[in-house]
């Protein structure tokens, strides 16, 4: 079985799906290169010795100077192919092609094919794509037929099952989006006008956002820079008698130190809300995001490990809480009690169609979360050992997954952080920042009279931090590219 690296992904041919013997004939050699698709194949002989190569374009060619298509394969072969030996490093591999040459035969000391380099080039690597395929193409297919599109729909409520089972917890409740399902966990725990919400300085704004939009106050802390998540330390000290929800950002897939955090918690009667938008499949100690705290906010906008394209979903093993938020998400109605509104609601729900995509996604989540740690295990690889770059670090307790492989650009490396972000973009390679401080945004800087506080942790992660291309569908002979590019950049 040869693998074949063929553009983003890696499918798997027997070797003499791609061969023919050199008797063959033109008519049989289109059979050939229909039957898998690649556009070429190769022509061996005895004990497989490569012969030569014969694309598409060869066979057009010949027939068009009037070729017998009954006639030997012989007569249009190239015999002097572009190889390489067999075991050749894929960034060696990678300056043999161009826009010219896309496939490159591997060949033993004899001379016999023993693989095949195929890389079909991408004009720009984006940081982030979903894994979409037949599984989501049916589910939304069986939608439509079904004419359960908007928020009714059996998808809906399977996906809320499925999805509670892979996160470790008793209830899930789907909607529109993740800042959305953050609000209905902080609406639901009653928080309001007065009260004071702990969250990171480092992460996206909606995880303080939604605390505005209950009218209480976030307050920010610093992160620790042995995971970039929630400084327990800096959340004790920021603990007032208002506080009333402590929450915990799984940064980029990390795992937040929940049980030192969830210790200040308790005693205290302050809730653990997780921000798990980034980290679906992520472990600490042993137990996955989601069930680690009262409740938990997960998103599932395009560019997370499992898409809907928008949408969101709120875990907790607290049936009052779940109760609750299903209401606040369906206009305050509840569900025994149609068109009967009991308390001020959002229609923060999520469509049958979204749903039906989610459960596709989670049919393969196991292979998406594979191909994520992949992903970080081949950049680290390459990169680990470069001279001024610093990966992600990894507590011992923590399985993260990576949502987007994240490093910082450090003082030994030639280029400052946004220069090389400028000259990956010129090769062809999409990245981008790490998150700005929360507290350094126009909505949340201190106020006339207020002390400014320094956090500098976060400052200096947002500061010398990026991201790489991390999609699903991301090719090994991409990841390589990335890295060589990157390691030639800090000569």
């Amino acid at each position: 079985m040869a693998a074949i690296l063929y553009g983003r992904m890696h499918l798997k041919f027997p070797l003499d799906e791609v061969c023919v013997g050199e008797q063959a004939t033109i008519k049989e050699t289109i059979v050939a290169i229909d039957r898998h698709g690649l556009g070429f194949v190769l022509v061996t002989g005895a004990g497989g010795l490569l012969l030569g190569i014969v694309t598409d374009g060869d066979v057009r060619r010949a027939l068009i100077r009037g070729a017998d298509i009954l006639g030997p394969v012989s007569g249009v072969t190239n015999r002097s192919p572009i190889t390489a030996p067999w075991r050749t490093p894929v960034p060696t591999l990678l300056r043999l092609v161009n826009d010219r040459i896309r496939h490159v035969p591997l060949v033993d000391a004899r001379g016999a094919v023993r693989d095949i380099f195929s890389y079909e080039h991408r004009h720009r690597l984006p940081v982030a794509e979903p894994l979409l395929g037949d599984e989501e193409m049916e589910a939304v297919t069986t939608c439509l037929l079904s004419g359960w599109i908007s928020s009714g729909g059996p998808f809906v409520t399977r996906f809320e099952e499925e999805f509670a089972r892979f996160a470790g917890a008793r209830h899930a409740v789907a909607c529109c989006n993740g800042t959305a399902a953050l609000h209905l966990i902080y609406a639901a725990l009653g928080i309001g006008p007065g009260d004071e919400v702990i969250v990171p300085t480092l992460t996206f704004v909606a995880t303080a956002s939604a605390v505005m939009f209950t009218g209480a106050r976030p307050v920010f802390v610093d992160v620790d820079p042995h995971t970039w998540t929630m400084d327990p330390a800096a959340v004790e000290a920021a603990i007032t008698p208002r506080t009333r929800a402590i929450v915990p950002v799984h940064l980029y897939g990390h795992p937040a130190d929940v049980d030192a955090l969830s210790a200040l918690a308790a005693p205290r009667g302050i809730a653990v809300v997780e921000d798990a938008a980034e980290a679906h499949g992520a472990r600490y100690r042993g137990r996955p995001v989601g069930s680690l705290g009262r409740a938990a906010a997960f998103s599932f906008f395009g560019n997370k490990i499992v898409t809907t394209g928008e949408g969101g979903m709120v875990t907790t093993d607290d049936d009052a809480l779940a109760d609750q938020a299903r209401i606040l998400r369906d206009h305050g109605m509840r569900p025994t009690r149609r068109y009967w509104h009991e308390v001020v609601g959002f229609n923060y729900r999520m469509t049958n169609l979204q749903a039906a995509v989610g459960v596709a996604q989670l049919g393969k989540v196991q292979a998406i979360l594979a191909a994520k740690r992949n992903t970080a295990e081949r950049y680290r690889m390459h990169l680990e050992m470069t001279p001024g770059l610093a990966m992600q670090p990894r507590a011992p307790w923590a399985e993260p997954v990576c949502w987007l492989f994240t490093m910082l650009v450090e003082e030994g490396f030639p280029l400052d952080r946004d220069g090389l972000i400028a000259a990956l973009a010129g090769r062809g390679i999409d990245t981008r920042p790490v998150f700005h401080p929360l507290h350094r945004m126009p909505p949340y800087a201190p106020k006339p009279g207020e002390r400014e506080r320094a956090f500098p942790v976060s400052e200096e992660i947002s500061r010398r931090g990026l991201t790489l291309p991390s999609g699903v569908g991301l090719a090994d002979a991409e990841i390589d590219r990335v890295a060589f590019e990157i390691r030639a950049l800090a000569r």
